[in-house]
């Protein structure tokens, strides 16, 4: 008796469903319409270049920053300087929440070694072995605040939450930092290859003076990466604060820089964006570096042709196109060196075209003041052959900390954190951001919406569990 009425129930509701599917209107996104206000960054970052393409510069090619970036994990802000791929977008059908909490299943069946997850019924389970892990998303971890704004998101401090909402013990206190990535802007300035491979190197990258990645995974409209906060603030925050550095506290933070640099070159992997605003420093004084929204894997014998970085810190061999490979890195570590030890970069001009004139040929001007040393290590360091460049032989980064102006340096003791940098930042507790600029902190903690890319194929094997760092032994 009961057939008849549910049969014509069920013939309602699909003919209610097919008139709202028939009528559905996806609204349309010319390239020329108004950036999102919520990512206008033209005060903090400069006017936006023209339209324009300027001369030599091709369809998709890497951009250049010709202004400081303040963020704190990256990728730094780029000027524009070539024409964006056309990208066709449509509004999320359903609400933030709904978005925020729809990660990723199926596209994640995908191994890319044994630190790589696979999903099995909505669980991801470590590649080989039997141990779960619940599924992650947004929803398991509450904004505390922003730390951090850059050309395709933000960056928040978060807390991992419990079954109670509160810190799970194998996170610890579950602070972290939360890396979030819109995927609309990502792949409108064709930079996709450059967000899969931050999270690719920073799946593979275990050291003392690296941030270490713990989680990553997407929803349909955005990417997020979960590292480790770290509370002191950033290299740039401390230096402009106390102008310079002493030779000795200086000493302490390139040992530690050249001994992170070193083991990326022995990984393969070029930085390619090494500045003050990329390196933090946790509450104990050491530096640790981050933003690898930059960074390549090149063998020995490989060069990249790419034009990207920092201009301030980009090598000669970068801006003269002539191919580059992991002796850039060792050009801005000296670029780093110069500037902690006199306040400024050695090359600095107003006209980016004057600047990269400078950065070719002008001879660096060492101040008198510091030790021959240093002046020793500055010299090797900013070679402008890369092929004579100090840390280019055969050694790499162990010519370089055998150089004289480390001589007071055990470097065992350094890589095992028992040196203590003479400064400490001002840390009041695992969640203090006081070291962290207030045009940051004072903004309202909102993951804003999104839209939602038409082509998911573009992210997929991103989702990542970071092995339990208390069960695994260092390397």
């Amino acid at each position: 008796m009961n057939m008849v009425p549910a049969a014509e129930h069920k013939k309602a509701l699909h003919s209610i469903l097919a008139s709202r599917l028939s009528s559905l209107k996806i609204p349309s996104f010319s390239s020329s319409s108004t950036a999102d206000p919520d990512f206008d960054f033209s005060e903090l970052f400069g006017p936006a270049p023209s339209s324009s393409t300027p001369t030599g510069l091709f369809l998709g090619d890497p951009q250049v920053i010709h202004n400081r970036s303040h963020s704190f994990v990256g990728p730094s802000p780029r000027l524009t300087l070539s024409k964006s791929l056309p990208f066709h977008q449509e509004l999320d059908s359903g609400s933030e929440d709904d978005d925020e909490n729809e990660v990723e299943e199926n596209n994640d069946e995908k191994s890319d070694g044994n630190r790589d997850t696979v999903t099995k019924d909505g669980v991801l389970m470590m590649e080989g072995s039997t141990e779960e892990v619940r599924k992650i998303g947004p929803g398991d971890f509450e904004i505390l605040r922003v730390i951090g704004k850059g050309a395709f998101g933000k960056v928040f401090q978060v807390r991992k939450k419990g079954s109670s909402g509160t810190a799970n013990d194998g996170d610890g206190d579950g602070i972290f930092a939360m890396k979030v990535m819109r995927k609309d802007t990502i792949i409108k300035n064709n930079h996709v290859d450059y967000m899969k491979a931050e999270r690719d190197i920073l799946t593979k990258v275990v050291h003392p003076f690296i941030v270490q990645l713990r989680y990553s995974f997407q929803t349909k409209s955005k990417l997020y990466l979960i590292l480790d906060f770290i509370n002191g603030g950033h290299l740039f925050y401390h230096l402009y604060r106390q102008g310079i550095f002493s030779e000795d506290q200086a000493m302490v933070y390139t040992a530690e820089i050249v001994s992170a640099v070193s083991h990326l070159h022995k990984s393969g992997i070029v930085h390619r964006d090494l500045k003050p605003e990329n390196i933090l420093m946790d509450a104990d004084g050491h530096v640790m570096l981050t933003d690898f929204g930059l960074a390549k894997e090149i063998d020995e014998s490989s060069r990249s042709n790419s034009l990207c970085g920092t201009t301030e810190y980009m090598a000669p061999e970068i801006l003269l196109s002539k191919g580059h490979n992991k002796n850039a890195d060792w050009w801005s570590v000296g670029i780093l060196l110069y500037e902690m030890l006199t306040g400024q970069p050695p090359f600095v001009h107003s006209s980016g075209k004057k600047l990269q004139e400078k950065i070719i040929k002008e001879k660096v001007k060492l101040p008198p003041r510091l030790t021959s040393e240093a002046h020793s290590l500055l010299k090797g360091l900013l070679e402008k052959d890369p092929s004579k460049r100090l840390g280019s032989g055969p050694r790499g980064g162990d010519e370089i900390k055998s150089h004289k102006w480390f001589r007071s340096i055990n470097w065992k003791k350094l890589e095992a954190r028992e040196l203590q940098p003479k400064f400490n930042p001002d840390v009041s507790g695992r969640d203090c951001t006081a070291n962290f600029d207030r045009c940051w902190t004072a903004m309202p903690p909102d993951d804003s919406p999104a839209p939602t890319p038409t082509s998911g194929e573009f992210f997929q094997g991103y989702t990542y569990v970071a092995p339990n760092p208390w069960l695994s032994s260092p390397e």
